[in-house]
Formats: structure tokens, sequence, C-alpha cells
């Protein structure tokens, strides 16, 4: 199994952050690039991956209590993650996200996942900075 971390600070207050990336309807707009996320009888989604062409079923679950995001596969169990919110001073949020790797055969390599995981963090906040309620 093998794991990864990434996070950011955001200048936008912790409830709004979680609101758009709890989106499941806009979950692409953040997403990597290469996946793209349909929404079944909640908590099922289909994830679709360009570099693959396939389809995958998965489990999304928000706990908006805990401002936090859990995901992974369903049959498969090649992969999980979660995405936390956490509130910071002065109005800001801190946004971790982790992704587990169960199958290694599944994993692009740290390089792949670190670049897909900051490229989806500046997205989430370039989304929560520009979002209008």
């Amino acid at each position: 199994m093998t794991e990864y971390e990434r996070s950011r600070t955001m200048p936008v207050p912790p409830e709004r952050v979680f609101d758009q990336a709890a989106d499941v309807g806009r979950l692409d707009t953040w997403l990597p690039r290469d996946l793209h996320v349909e929404p079944e009888e909640p908590p099922a989604v289909t994830v679709h991956e360009d570099r693959t062409d396939q389809d995958t079923s998965a489990l999304l679950s928000a706990r908006p209590e805990q401002m936090r995001l859990e995901w992974g596969t369903r049959e498969q169990g090649s992969y999980a993650g979660w995405l936390q919110v956490a509130g910071l001073d002065g109005g800001t949020s801190e946004v971790t996200v982790h992704l587990s790797f169960l199958d290694d055969s599944h994993d692009p390599g740290g390089q792949a996942v670190a670049e897909a995981l900051d490229g989806s963090l500046r997205r989430l906040e370039e989304q929560v900075r520009t979002h209008t309620r």
C-alpha cells in the first residue's frame, strides 16, 4: 500500500471550501483533469478515467459536520482517499487531501500523484475564490 498527502492553505472560510468540494455536480471542476465523476444513488458514483478509458464503481460520502469527504473504489478495493477542511484564524482554511493506493498496480507514481493533488488543490482554491453565493 502506498499513501500520499498534500495540503494547501486557502484565504476562504472553511464552510465555503467544503461546500464547493462536496458538490458532486462540480467535482470535475477541481479533480484531476482525467477523472470524471457521475453521481448515482448516493453514496455510489462512477469514476471515468481518461487515461485508461475505464469506468470504476466507487463510493463518495460527505460528512459536513466534520467538513470531510471520503471516497474509494467499491469492488476492486484499489484506492481510497479523503479530503479534510480545517478552519484557521482570520477566516482562512487548510485543505488536506490524502490518497491510499491499496493495490500498487494502480499507483501512478509519486511525481504524478503530487502533480495531480497540487493541481486539484489549486483548482479548488480558484473555484472557491471566484465562486459567488
